[in-house]
């Protein structure tokens, strides 16, 4: 392999088991590696650190172990399989009430650059770094062999999760059956996921635990699920008793998928009302207040440079929220940008409440599931933050 050898005092990181190596800690570089090639990195006295995937750019190599080893089929099939393991321990896999959750998360498994979601009999792949991309079939293989007969399709979903240049030469595609989209339990409810259409790997996994959580608060309340996609937070509440529930997205696609899960689910036509609309301009102009609003946008910022207009957007959106709020009210509100980090989100929230004039309490701090493991290493990957609000 190439060899990269970081610069003096510059190795402590990854000595620490951090998993990425900046472009601005390497001293030199024998050769010249291609993106997504693999790459062993090593301190500046010459000590073997790591071995990982290569890209030109900011985080320079993303690892992929920490030991010498060969990375070969042994190699996914075991990384895979000690993924595999976990969720078996936490009860996620052979549970007869879910069978959608996250395989594989990145960092949190010891792969930067991949995940991998279970739905049902399928596995979909996205992956978020050309040397994912370049083991794709390996990665396939080792899903095939753990599972054996349990999964019948495997679905690459990398297009837009990859760089756009190399990207462009790409398609998402079947690397194994044929599967397009299917029905699947989470917490003994159904769900219409599409993975090859749908947003992210075709549904929000990560939400699974919060949804639950809203389940405990919504018996004969007025709800409002903003930015619904598939409508998990509404199917959730409607099945719990709430009294009425409204459900807001730009998209209409995820409002026709939001009345399909609905429908999979009961009899709640007279319950439920679907807004295809501008979150945000929704907020300004209606006049209807909610016992419990559910505020769940996309990320608005995907890098640091973009973090203070993201700030000032989830300010301008929860002001909207806590106004339309009843005296008494629950707001469920969230952030899943990265860069935006738990201090950060609760200071804006703070800041929200304060320009809306209204007394609030925190009943939870909330997070994404066991099955987004967080790395104790890469303290990065929690990125998920929200809460659970009393507003008076």
């Amino acid at each position: 392999m190439i060899k990269i050898i970081l610069k003096k005092r510059r190795d402590q990181a990854v000595r620490r088991f951090h998993p990425w190596i900046f472009s601005g800690a390497i001293y030199k570089i024998e050769g010249k590696p291609q993106d997504g090639e693999l790459v062993e990195v090593y301190a500046a006295n010459n000590d073997f650190l790591a071995i990982g995937h290569y890209h030109d750019g900011s985080i320079a190599v993303r690892i992929i172990s920490f030991q010498q080893t060969p990375i070969n089929a042994s190699f996914w099939k075991e990384k895979i399989e000690s993924a595999y393991d976990y969720r078996l321990r936490i009860g996620l896999i052979n549970n007869n009430n879910t069978n959608c959750y996250r395989l594989l998360h990145a960092e949190g498994d010891g792969l930067p650059g991949l995940i991998v979601d279970i739905y049902n009999r399928t596995a979909v792949v996205q992956c978020h770094s050309i040397g994912m991309y370049h083991s794709r079939f390996k990665i396939s293989n080792a899903i095939k062999s753990i599972f054996e007969d349990e999964i019948e399709s495997i679905y690459l979903k990398s297009e837009n999760t990859l760089p756009r240049n190399f990207a462009n030469n790409i398609q998402d595609e079947h690397l194994y059956g044929s599967n397009e989209s299917g029905i699947v339990l989470e917490n003994d409810l159904r769900f219409q996921v599409d993975w090859i259409n749908g947003q992210k790997t075709g549904f929000f996994l990560d939400q699974r635990d919060n949804r639950q959580f809203l389940s405990d608060f919504v018996l004969d309340q007025t709800v409002l699920n903003a930015f619904c996609y598939s409508g998990g937070f509404s199917v959730y509440a409607l099945n719990a008793g709430a009294k009425m529930v409204h459900s807001i997205d730009i998209s209409s696609n995820a409002m026709s998928l939001t009345e399909k899960n609905i429908a999979l689910n009961g009899q709640f036509a007279n319950k439920h009302r679907s807004y295809t609309a501008d979150v945000m301009q929704f907020l300004k102009d209606s006049t209807q207040k909610y016992e419990i609003i559910v505020v769940d946008p996309p990320a608005f910022a995907k890098s640091k440079n973009k973090r203070h207009n993201a700030i000032q957007a989830y300010k301008r959106l929860n002001i909207l929220a806590l106004k339309r709020l009843t005296h008494g009210g629950i707001l469920f509100t969230f952030s899943c940008s990265q860069v935006v980090d738990r201090q950060l989100f609760y200071d804006t929230i703070v800041a929200a409440a304060i320009e809306a004039k209204r007394k609030v309490r925190v009943l939870r701090h909330l997070s994404q599931p066991a099955d987004h493991p967080v790395n104790l290493f890469h303290a990065e990957g929690a990125y998920l933050k929200g809460l659970i609000l009393y507003v008076e």
